[in-house]
């Protein structure tokens, strides 16, 4: 029998929420419940990797402006501006695993999407891999990662529970003020103007041929909505945490 996947409602928040959503899903995950999202932040908000000293924030004036939360997941700085995001949460098992490394996956999912559009893109293969600056992950080009025109447009990350992953990124759809050497997919000489909301739907329906299993609008659970707050009090949206590298 096919597998499900929850795809949960479209929506914008700060960065605190998306965060403890994202690691709410992931513990739903390691219960066996598998979800997919989308979704766009209420303001530009700078994201660390977990790792991440917080210091990096001071390089750059820009990013220094900006709202900011660290991430559950490793990797260098994003500017969450004009882009869309996806968190994908997988059950362990055999039967949610990929041959291809999900983080390929997804960007090549990605990649079929935008050449509907009469956009071409080039993922990263080993070998290829470029460090442009210290602080910002889309200068960090990493096998995997979604390039056009040699700017990288899709870059993603991933945290492992009890067996179970989530995997989220960041898909980045013009250019940002904050980050302005980052061009996006829709910067392209004759690309189309995606809205995130439509790139969302089309990716959803992408995701499910790709992998062949179901996937079902359905709603957040009551436990998952109450992790989610309890998360973020004790986690994003506390500065002893945020900056506790």
């Amino acid at each position: 029998m096919s597998q499900t996947v929850r795809l949960l409602p479209f929506a914008g928040a700060d960065g605190a929420t998306n965060m403890s959503a994202d690691e709410a899903l992931l513990e739903s995950a390691s219960g066996g419940h598998a979800a997919l999202r989308f979704y766009t932040w209420d303001e530009p908000t700078l994201s660390l990797g977990y790792f991440q000293p917080a210091a990096d924030r001071a390089a750059d004036a820009n990013l220094a402006r900006l709202a900011w939360v660290r991430r559950a997941t490793g990797g260098a700085a994003i500017v969450h501006h004009h882009e869309l995001t996806y968190a994908l949460a997988l059950p362990g098992g055999k039967e949610w695993a990929s041959a291809e490394h999900w983080i390929c996956r997804m960007h090549h999912i990605v990649q079929r999407v935008l050449a509907r559009h009469g956009v071409k893109s080039h993922a990263v293969i080993c070998g290829e891999e470029q460090k442009l600056g210290p602080v910002v992950c889309f200068l960090h080009q990493t096998p995997g990662d979604l390039l056009i025109n040699g700017s990288k447009v899709a870059g993603s990350a991933q945290r492992k529970m009890r067996g179970a992953l989530l995997q989220h990124g960041s898909i980045l759809l013009r250019r940002s003020a904050y980050a302005p050497p980052l061009a996006g997919i829709c910067d392209a000489p004759g690309a189309p103007a995606l809205a995130p909301d439509d790139l969302a739907r089309e990716l959803a329906g992408a995701f499910a041929a790709d992998t062949g299993w179901r996937v079902e609008p359905g709603e957040w659970t009551a436990a998952e909505r109450a992790r989610t707050a309890v998360i973020r009090a004790e986690k994003y949206a506390n500065p002893d945490w945020n900056e506790k590298r």
